[in-house]
């Protein structure tokens, strides 16, 4: 370890210490579990909600926050799927299937605790690899000119679709779409306006933050409204001795070492990220094991993997947002459209000239992580009785929220009416099985992907071949176009699920 890295990392724990930040990780990694508890909740709409209230904070500090969040909702997620078979976050479904199993067997202590040190090991070993691979990546990034990026824009494009958990020409639909929405507004070139519409308020074009609000956010309330919440069982069975013993430990660590490996690989993909991540370890845990028919049954491992591979999926899906800024998920644009709000542009050049947002973030997450090992166990029994509100008050208040951030973002009345519309466009296009994760990643990245297509025009005269001429274009675009033939021969293809064995 040479003595530079040494101080860059020294660096991190100096800025991610300060009184100020340590307070906001702490509020961070707080609402991240609340926000895992509470079904029909999920980390995208709460940070897309609580975004305008980071507006007053240094862009270091507004991060942290953010990924507190994030990652605390994958701790604050299993709490639930373990004592009362309830997920609060997606990524947590699939420690439904063994740790409610346990809970019922009177070892929700054990699965409590194991899915704690679980997660915590998995999001530490997360952001030791994150700090060491991170450097060098931007470093090689920096190679990267405007056809460079242009073609790893489309490879990311192609990735989103190819990974997608539904339809993959519905993937493409809702990308195209989020491009148009990234058209609307005036050219950053040419200063003409395009899909205005004679409309003052869209020359500005859509607000990030009202569409992720309304997709996330009000869609979500208007899904829960609708379905039938009072047959919940809110029956909780002991959840004394959380420490678990050795032979759980002997069971665990291999799952949670594994866990954590693909969880960081597939955290770094585009479409990638918690969910794929958590099922994908369940998968190869049930595989490995002696007896695979008894996961779904109370077997510790379908605990211990799943959630050390969510926790590290946060901390690889950081990589390419920091170093190339590309988001790997929705939750990642959201952030990545944190960043340029607060005038931080990520990508290659981030680590020179913003190293305290760079090292500040990575290292917060050691810290956060320790937060959450020390608050996830005390605050069950709370959490538990915050399962209990009734949803016609949950509800209201959510919108409340969303109504307030929104208008507070340049107090103007048609960000609540972008948010309203996207709000019911989320409602059916979930009703019918579009996933809004590809609209957020187009609107982030088609006006980056516009504006580095025309700047590769304009240093070629035109020539569409310097997309071709340029070694690492050529090769980024070779490998976006295998993956896309790849999708159409085998997305459909009769196999099997990652959820099913």
């Amino acid at each position: 370890m040479d003595y530079h890295f040494l101080h860059n990392v020294l660096y991190g724990f100096q800025i991610s210490l300060l009184p100020t930040n340590l307070l906001y990780c702490f509020i961070g990694v707080l609402l991240g579990t609340l926000v895992g508890v509470l079904p029909g909740l999920g980390p995208g709409a709460a940070i897309s909600l609580l975004l305008p209230t980071t507006f007053g904070l240094s862009s270091a500090s507004a991060i942290i926050m953010l990924c507190g969040i994030y990652y605390g909702a994958m701790y604050g997620g299993s709490t639930t799927s373990i004592l009362v078979n309830l997920p609060g976050e997606a990524a947590s479904v699939v420690t439904t299937l063994d740790g409610y199993q346990m809970a019922q067997q009177g070892r929700a202590g054990a699965a409590l605790g194991i899915s704690a040190f679980g997660s915590f090991i998995g999001g530490t070993l997360g952001t030791v690899v994150l700090m060491f691979l991170a450097p060098p990546l931007a470093r090689m990034a920096l190679r990267f000119g405007p056809p460079e990026y242009c073609s790893l824009i489309v490879l990311g494009f192609i990735l989103l679709t190819y990974l997608a958990a539904g339809s993959m020409i519905k993937a493409l639909m809702m990308a195209l779409f989020g491009i148009l929405l990234g058209c609307v507004g005036m050219d950053a070139i040419s200063g003409a306006s395009r899909f205005v519409y004679g409309i003052q308020a869209l020359y500005e074009g859509l607000g990030l933050i009202p569409i992720i609000m309304g997709l996330f956010g009000i869609s979500e309330v208007l899904l829960n409204v609708e379905q039938e919440l009072t047959e919940r069982n809110l029956r909780v069975t002991s959840y004394r001795g959380l420490l678990p013993n050795w032979e759980d430990w002997k069971k665990s660590l291999g799952p949670i070492f594994r866990g954590s490996g693909v969880g960081f690989l597939l955290g770094t993909l585009p479409g990638g990220g918690a969910i794929v991540s958590s099922f994908a370890s369940y998968t190869i845990e049930k595989r490995l094991s002696k007896y695979p028919e008894k996961f779904g049954t109370g077997m510790i491992e379908g605990v211990a993997g799943p959630e050390a591979a969510n926790n590290a999926a946060c901390s690889g899906g950081l990589v390419p947002m920091l170093t190339l800024g590309i988001p790997s998920n929705a939750i990642f644009a959201i952030m990545i459209g944190a960043l340029l709000m607060h005038g931080v542009q990520p990508g290659p050049l981030l680590i020179k000239e913003a190293p305290d947002v760079f090292w500040g973030v990575i290292v917060s997450m050691y810290v956060g992580n320790g937060m959450l090992l020390v608050l996830n166990l005390p605050l069950i029994s709370i959490w538990v009785k915050i399962l209990k509100v009734p949803y016609a008050i949950l509800f209201p208040l959510i919108l409340l929220f969303c109504l307030i951030g929104s208008y507070t973002l340049s107090n103007s009345i048609a960000d609540i009416v972008v948010m309203i519309i996207f709000g019911v466009i989320g409602y059916f296009t979930k009703k019918f099985e579009f996933e809004g994760a590809p609209l957020v990643f187009a609107l982030v990245l088609g006006p980056l992907f516009e504006n580095a297509l025309r700047q590769s025009l304009l240093m070629s005269n035109g020539d569409l071949a310097v997309f071709v001429k340029r070694p690492i274009s050529a090769g980024l675009l070779v490998l976006a176009g295998a993956l896309l033939v790849m999708a159409f021969l085998f997305k459909h293809r009769p196999g099997k699920d990652l959820r099913e064995d």
